[in-house]
This record gives C-alpha cells, structure tokens and sequence, in this order.
C-alpha cells in the first residue's frame, strides 16, 4: 500500500492524501499506488500541499499505517508531548509511533 503526504502550503501542518482533498489525519488517506506521482504533480501545482510524496503503508487494525518511524512521527506528532499530538486522549499513543 502507498498513501501520499505533504505539508499544507497556508499552514505547513502535515496532510495525507484522502483520494479528494487532503486531511490532518493519516486514518483518513487511501492508497494511491500506482497513480501516486500524477497526484503529486497535480497537487503540487495546484499549490493545496508543498513537495507531496508517497509512502509505503501498511493497514493496522483497518487503518492506513505508515511503515517507517519517521512517517508515523509526522502522522502523530510530538513524541515528547503526547499532549500536543492530534490524538491526546488515545491511550496506545505511546506504542503507536514504535
């Protein structure tokens, strides 16, 4: 599986590709193997999201995962801070980037 990430260009906040749109939220993006350097391309020139690129993925518990650490930090957010992260309240935040 392949999702595609970037960083939105108003904000810089890390966005995932949902086969629309993008979103702040990995659960929300689909796979795009196969058509991943087209969307980049469009996306990219549509100034929505700055140097989109695709990932490999994995599907955990019936949600898109990114597979390397350096991903899952981005799709999380700060390690040192679970607080900060866009889900403070999720209790396997801790074994969720490892």
């Amino acid at each position: 599986m392949r999702i595609l990430t970037g960083n939105d260009l108003k904000s810089g906040s890390v966005t995932w590709w949902t086969g629309s749109d993008w979103s702040l939220h990995v659960e929300d993006a689909v796979d795009v193997a196969g058509s991943e350097d087209e969307i980049a391309r469009r996306e990219e020139a549509s100034r929505r999201v700055n140097a989109p690129y695709a990932i490999d993925a994995e599907m955990h518990e019936g949600r898109p995962r990114p597979s390397h650490i350096k991903d899952r930090i981005r799709a999380l957010g700060p390690t040192v801070r679970p607080d900060l992260t866009l889900k403070p309240t999720d209790p396997d935040i801790g074994t969720w980037v490892i």
